[in-house]
């Protein structure tokens, strides 16, 4: 009987979590090897080094953070504002959070690579904020303002827990979405 192999994308997620939790230096063979609980040979038979595990952790979370947020918010159709809306609910459930964000952030301050893909990353975040408040706002300072203020909150929800004693992430979330829908 064949010995099951540990699938890619699990090695994916778990390089994913190592990197939201320490930065790209905690994205170990070893280290991700035992928190799956597998030698480390399973990873050579996908991979056959680091940096091609590092590059295809950014491209899940490429993929997750524009293309999949994108299809998931426009499949429940409705008029901008319900998508808006729709979005503020999906960016919680996506397997890499605002810690991931974060260090990916981190991570292309010392690496110009990481770094552009970044910009790619936001560049396509922005545009489709801005496509979306656009429908309403025709002013376009208001839908740049509105379209730059949601991305700067959800850049800083990791700090909502901790700024607004008493109330949870996803309430803070709907009140300033409510308030940017107005």
């Amino acid at each position: 009987m064949a010995v099951a192999r540990t699938p890619r994308g699990r090695w994916i997620e778990e390089g994913l979590r190592a990197l939201a939790e320490g930065g790209p230096q905690a994205v170990r063979v070893e280290a991700l090897a035992q928190a799956l609980g597998v030698s480390k040979g399973g990873f050579y038979w996908y991979f056959g080094d680091r940096d091609t595990l590092l590059h295809e952790m950014l491209d899940a979370w490429e993929e997750e953070v524009t293309v999949e947020v994108v299809e998931r918010v426009e499949g429940g159709g409705g008029d901008a504002r319900d998508r808006l809306r729709r979005l503020t609910d999906v960016i919680p459930e996506l397997t890499t959070g605002v810690r991931t964000d974060l260090a990916v952030r981190d991570w292309a301050r010392r690496d110009e690579t990481v770094a552009e893909r970044l910009r790619r990353v936001d560049t396509r975040r922005m545009d489709y904020l801005r496509a979306l408040f656009s429908e309403f706002c025709p002013d376009a300072e208001e839908a740049e303002a509105r379209s730059m203020i949601a991305f700067s909150v959800w850049l800083g929800s990791h700090l909502i827990a901790a700024e607004h004693p008493g109330r949870d992430r996803e309430e803070v979330a709907r009140l300033v979405s409510d308030r940017l829908l107005a």
